[in-house]
């Protein structure tokens, strides 16, 4: 038994598992102050104010329960923090694009000399299983100290049907291994490779016909996504991607609008996606599609300030009533980030969210664009004990003290995992 207790603000984010919060629904994070709680066999089995928990406890260690307490003393506590927008997998990393991007050059002009996405394509090839594992588990390690406790990890730098496959597989061990749980996509459309430069419907029929159907045959991922962007891949051959990994079982997301209007937000309605990212440069009429369809925008604030653009109108989608949820986008080439926590300080300096939006888009929200909700998200009981303590007397002060760790402890399905800065697991 883990006993927290007397903690400043326990931000249980409560009631919410049925539907994402929207609109102003995602200013309410159910703040329990001066607030306690129990965890039992990895499960929370109270949450409330200290005293009752206290007594909660004492009746419990009649029984001759073993009690291990955390004094939560001027700490915050939240929910383990999710992330549902990675590239966890890949080899190499590419720091000389950041000298090119400051002499003017675009993502797509970089992409087209060979660069970006296409240039960690043949660092992940060139890449055993066991090296992708090794670099993979050294970037969880550093989510994890930042209070990340389930992300999701998406492939797309293989480019062929056995690096796919690779890229997948590596990230299922990891998930078995680590203390933070890893939920896969499939994206073998995350650019047309080189070698199909010339012949892309061929490349879009080999992710239709031969990767997807394996992907799914061994269970290797729960979501399909897209790259849909001009000079990417269409709308139309998106919407064929996407309909082919619905026929297999495979939930749709896409990456949608994020360097131009494309209509990406509208597809991600029209096949009823789980969640649209990036979209910074989506149209109202998207924005519009999103809402009432009850896709998930997840933004991704890190990206557009690594590459010094402008950030989505996170303020207007949230008005309109889109749930939004935010990732740190992690990947090698326009967000080489694993602090989910500098994600949500740009949340509020660059897109104008409030504290509190933010702690809802990297809670329940993003529990939501994983499809985890029932069982993560949100600090209520039954559900799986995953939390965070920060040094921090109250959730604004998240915000407020930026470009640091703040992270005190991180529980993971009712193991401490990290204590006092440091992993233990």
């Amino acid at each position: 038994m883990i006993y927290i207790r007397n903690a400043s603000q326990l931000i249980t984010v409560a009631g919410a598992t049925a539907a994402p919060k929207r609109g102003r629904e995602m200013e309410d994070l159910c703040i329990i102050h001066n607030g306690g709680l129990v965890i039992e066999e990895g499960r929370f089995t109270f949450v409330g104010q200290d005293d009752e928990a206290q007594r909660y406890v004492q009746n419990r260690a009649k029984k001759k329960k073993e009690v291990m307490v955390i004094d939560a003393s001027g700490k915050v506590v939240t929910p383990g923090l999710v992330d549902p927008h990675t590239h966890l997998v890949f080899a190499g990393s590419r720091e000389l694009e950041l000298e090119m991007r400051l002499k003017g050059a675009s993502y797509i002009d970089i992409l087209k000399q060979g660069g970006g996405i296409l240039s960690t394509a043949e660092q992940t090839r060139a890449a055993s299983a066991e090296e992708l594992a090794e670099q993979a588990k050294q970037r969880l390690d550093r989510f994890l100290l930042h209070g990340v406790t389930t992300i999701e990890a998406k492939s797309g730098y293989g480019l062929t049907v056995e690096d796919e496959i690779k890229q997948l597989r590596t990230a299922r061990l990891l998930s078995r291994v680590h203390p933070v749980d890893i939920v896969s996509t499939f994206m073998g459309a995350h650019c047309v490779p080189k070698e199909y430069k010339n012949d892309p419907e061929a490349y879009v029929r080999l992710v239709t016909d031969d990767m997807i159907p394996l992907v799914a045959k061994e269970g290797l991922a729960e979501f399909c996504d897209v790259f849909c962007e001009q000079g990417v891949f269409t709308v139309e051959q998106s919407e064929r991607i996407l309909n082919a990994g619905i026929q297999a079982g495979l939930r749709p997301k896409i990456h949608a609008d994020e360097l131009e209007p494309f209509g990406g937000a509208e597809l991600a309605a029209r096949v009823g996606a789980v969640t649209a990212d990036h979209l910074l440069k989506a149209s109202d009429t998207g924005i519009r599609d999103l809402a009432k369809a009850g896709v998930i925008a997840v933004l991704l604030p890190g990206t557009a300030f690594f590459l010094m653009a402008e950030p989505a109108k996170a303020r207007k989608m949230i008005e309109a009533g889109v749930p939004v949820a935010l990732s740190t986008d992690r990947n090698p080439g326009s967000s080489p980030t694993e602090s989910l926590q500098l994600i949500m300080n740009l949340a509020c300096l660059t897109m104008r969210m409030t504290p509190a939006e933010v702690l809802t888009a990297v809670t329940i929200n993003a529990a939501h664009a994983l499809g985890r909700a029932d069982r993560i998200g949100s600090i209520e009981t039954g559900k799986q004990a995953d939390l965070a303590l920060f040094n921090a007397p109250n959730y604004v002060y998240l915000q407020y003290h930026y470009g640091i760790n703040l992270v005190d402890t991180v529980i993971k399905n009712g193991i401490v995992a990290v204590s006092k800065g440091v992993i233990t697991s």
